[in-house]
């Protein structure tokens, strides 16, 4: 560890990480791809660890927003996490982290976050899981079964090259509606969601864009979808996003998805886990949640301006022991008080009302984890009894969080 050294990656060196990268995760992209990567990585915080002149360590972060409950806020994103494998377990993980958590405390920026490739390694760190996601499937061999009338407003498919400046104004306005979302800009929109191959399967469809609304009105909702034949089973339509203003409107867009010809599967990932589908589907054979797992996860890297940044649901007046080994600032108690009209978050000598550690506090921070589940899982211990309650109710969101932009 003494001969490793970190330190900021010059954009003459991207192709060198990018490298390293592919050497970890075991790829072998071709040229277009790596282009992008390269492309991507040009407006992205590069750190590497070097040993000698050797990088042996790289990881970067998307300057990105992320919204949360009340706002949103600047959050660097990791992304091609990558570590030789001449040097695992000597602590270039360790350091590059460190390293980014001092730059991200250094611009402002209070939480960070990441997708993780291994959910065991992030958790020592400090990150927690967020937001979920779930995958669904409808057999669309039939017609879909509703509880509820279906929008019947027009539908009109959208050509995608036209599709960001029409989607990017419906996303930004609704984007703060709920937790966990990323804001995209217009080269976001057109190089991870409507490139014309997609990278994983390249039998899919370019991306298709129906969006339902007067023509002449604002967009009330949109889906981006693939679509695919298959000869030993019906067609796919893989459904990348849907957004909509109302259940009703939602109900339309995914009655035209089951009503596309020669296809008999829908196969949704990442969608919300309030997703009102669950509801006004009137078959839950026809619509099944086939997996949950773990989307966005946060650190909350500066704990007060975190927690003093986001919106809270109702008065909450409690000690928090917090433990966090790689940031010593966040750790020991501190009291928050906070309420509809505002929050403050302090040292303080009062004996703790909860203690937890910083990873199990960012998964609560969004709204999508409740203290009683920390509780119960035995992660959390409750001094004050009452107190895991009493800071679930001001923690509360109206939606769940919910995350679909990989990174």
């Amino acid at each position: 560890m003494d001969s490793i050294q970190f330190r900021d990656i010059p954009e003459t060196g991207i192709d060198r990480a990018l490298s390293l990268s592919y050497l970890a995760f075991h790829e072998s992209p071709e040229e277009e791809k790596r282009k992008h990567h390269h492309d991507l990585l040009l407006d992205c915080t590069r750190i590497g660890a070097y040993d000698n002149d050797e990088l042996v360590g790289f990881v970067a972060a998307f300057p990105f927003t992320v919204s949360v409950p009340g706002g949103e806020l600047a959050c660097p994103c990791l992304t091609f996490v990558s570590v030789a494998p001449t040097h695992r377990r000597r602590g270039v993980l360790s350091g590059m982290i460190a390293e980014l958590f001092a730059k991200a405390g250094a611009d402002g920026a209070p939480i960070a976050s990441l997708w993780a490739s291994e959910d065991a390694i992030y958790g020592r760190f400090g990150f927690g899981p967020a937001t979920h996601g779930h995958t669904v499937e409808i057999d669309s061999r039939r017609p879909l079964a509703l509880r509820i009338t279906p929008d019947d407003r027009p539908l009109r498919l959208v050509d995608p090259s036209d599709a960001p400046g029409l989607l990017g104004e419906y996303y930004d306005r609704t984007r703060t509606e709920r937790a966990g979302r990323i804001a995209r800009g217009d080269a976001w929109w057109r190089e991870e969601w409507l490139v014309e191959e997609d990278e994983e399967d390249d039998e899919l469809s370019p991306p298709r864009v129906v969006v339902i609304g007067d023509p002449a009105g604002p967009v009330a909702g949109y889906a981006i979808y693939r679509t695919k034949t298959r000869d030993d089973a019906p067609g796919l339509v893989r459904l990348d996003e849907l957004e909509a203003d109302t259940p009703a409107a939602a109900a339309a867009l995914w009655r035209y998805l089951a009503s596309i010809d020669l296809t008999g599967l829908i196969r949704a990932w990442g969608r919300p886990v309030d997703d009102p589908l669950h509801l006004f589907a009137a078959d839950r054979d026809q619509v099944r949640v086939t997996g949950e797992f773990p989307a966005l996860w946060v650190r909350l890297i500066d704990v007060r301006k975190a927690l003093e940044s986001r919106s809270w649901a109702s008065p909450v007046d409690v000690v928090l022991d917090v433990r966090d080994d790689h940031v010593p600032a966040n750790s020991g108690r501190h009291r928050l008080t906070a309420s509809p009209d505002g929050c403050t978050y302090g040292p303080t000598e009062d004996p703790a009302d909860l203690t937890l550690d910083v990873r199990d506090l960012a998964a609560c921070y969004l709204g999508g984890t409740k203290i009683d589940a920390l509780l119960r899982a035995g992660l959390a211990t409750e001094h004050a009894p009452g107190t895991a309650k009493t800071l679930d109710a001001a923690l509360h969101t109206a939606l769940v969080p919910h995350t679909v932009d990989e990174f």
